[in-house]
Formats: C-alpha cells, sequence, structure tokens
C-alpha cells in the first residue's frame, strides 16, 4: 500500500482528487493537509512571498515525515494550482516526488498537440499556471498557442454549493473557444465540469485530478513502491 500526502490550499479541491484516488487508485492510502487561508492570503498580497513560500516548506516537512497506515509518506501531490515557485521549494527539500497539482496534465495536453485551452475559475492561477504551461512546452522544444480562459463567478458559486452555477459559468467562459487540441481545466475544483463541458467541446478535455493520479501512480510502480 502506498501512502500519499495531499496539500491543499481550496477546501473545494478535496473531493475531486479523492474522487480520482477512488476511480483510479483505490489501494493508495491518502492523507489529507488542509490550509484554506493561502489562497485568500495569495490574493490579498497579489503574489507568493517568502512568508507563504515557507508555510509551504512546513507542510511539506510534516507531510513528508508523516507515517502510520501505509508506512512512511512515498509522495507528496499538491492540489493548489497557484503557488508554483512553493512547491518547487518544497521539491528541493525532499528526496520523494513531489508533484505540482498540473504538471501531469500539462504533459498530457502537450502530448496530444499545441493548441490548448487552459481554463481556471481561481483568477491569480491564470498568469501561473501559463507561465508553467509555456516552460514545459518551451523545455520541449515544443510551441503552442494557449487560450486562456477565466470562468467569472464560478469558484463563489461553489464555495456558496451551488455547483450548478459554477458548471454553468464554465460552460459559458468556453462556450466560444472554436477549434483546439485540448482543453485543460487547470484546477482541482473544475473537474466536475468535465462531463458538461463534453457536450459542448468536441476536443479531449484534460483534469488535473485524474492526470495526477495516473501519473503518481505509474511514477511509484516503475519505482517498485505501489
Amino acid at each position: 500500500m502506498s501512502r500519499i500526502a495531499l496539500i491543499h490550499a481550496l477546501e473545494e479541491s478535496v473531493i475531486p482528487i479523492r474522487t480520482a484516488f477512488a476511480q483510479h487508485w483505490p489501494k493508495a492510502m491518502c492523507m489529507d493537509l488542509l490550509d484554506s487561508s493561502l489562497s485568500a492570503d495569495l490574493a490579498d498580497k497579489g503574489q507568493l512571498d517568502d512568508l507563504i513560500i515557507q508555510r509551504f516548506r512546513d507542510l511539506g516537512d510534516y507531510a513528508a515525515n508523516a507515517s502510520g497506515q501505509g508506512g512512511q509518506t512515498q509522495a507528496i501531490l499538491f492540489t493548489c494550482s497557484a503557488f508554483g515557485p512553493a512547491i518547487d521549494a518544497v521539491k528541493a527539500d525532499h528526496q520523494i516526488p513531489v508533484l505540482r497539482p498540473n504538471e501531469a496534465a500539462f504533459a498530457e495536453a502537450l502530448h496530444i498537440g499545441s493548441r490548448l485551452a487552459l481554463v481556471v475559475t481561481f483568477p491569480p492561477s491564470l498568469s501561473a499556471l501559463s507561465a508553467e504551461l509555456e516552460q514545459m512546452a518551451l523545455q520541449q522544444g515544443q510551441k503552442i498557442e494557449i487560450t486562456p480562459v477565466l470562468a467569472e463567478g464560478a469558484l463563489a458559486a461553489l464555495q456558496r454549493g451551488d455547483g450548478e452555477a459554477h458548471d454553468q459559468a464554465v460552460l459559458q467562459a468556453c462556450a466560444k473557444l472554436g477549434d483546439h487540441d485540448a482543453v485543460i481545466l487547470g484546477q482541482f475544483s473544475l473537474a466536475r465540469s468535465a462531463e458538461p463541458l463534453s457536450r459542448i467541446i468536441s476536443c479531449p478535455i484534460i483534469t488535473t485530478p485524474d492526470s495526477a493520479v495516473h501519473a503518481l501512480r505509474s511514477l511509484l510502480t516503475s519505482a517498485g513502491m505501489e
């Protein structure tokens, strides 16, 4: 049994990643760490600072050193999409795999093609994730075209418990996307919109929780750690 630490900055990310594990890797032992103030603090400050990065490192230390059912933590998955540099700091601190929330989904999208739509509901994520996707493409020598999409009001609707309004906001934001090789739902909380979105979009729709679970399971299996 593999023990996976999941670190969240939004409560709305917990159910989507738990659902993905239940569907794709039910034998994994998952533990959850949630600091819901991180997203609010980032939105308030407008940028990552040393204090937020240190909070991530502290969470990473706690997660990496946890043990119990399933043994010692074998990997850490962050589900919060706007904190790339902070997550990279945790990666540098530990020998076990530490995954950013979107890297598996981005790798999957880049394998499919170069015309990519990137959908988010948390405004600070849009520039951060676009830069991350561009950097991954550059490292692979791949030229891409990113269509950024902000589904305004969707996250607020989800936070007040109105999932239908969330999905409608996402559908409205994506209604005129046109032809793309793939659409990336760039936040874990957006995974719920994949099915209704598939009714109006014909290209592949990539969700971050599913991609992350597949990537983690493959990584640990190849290392003989599953």
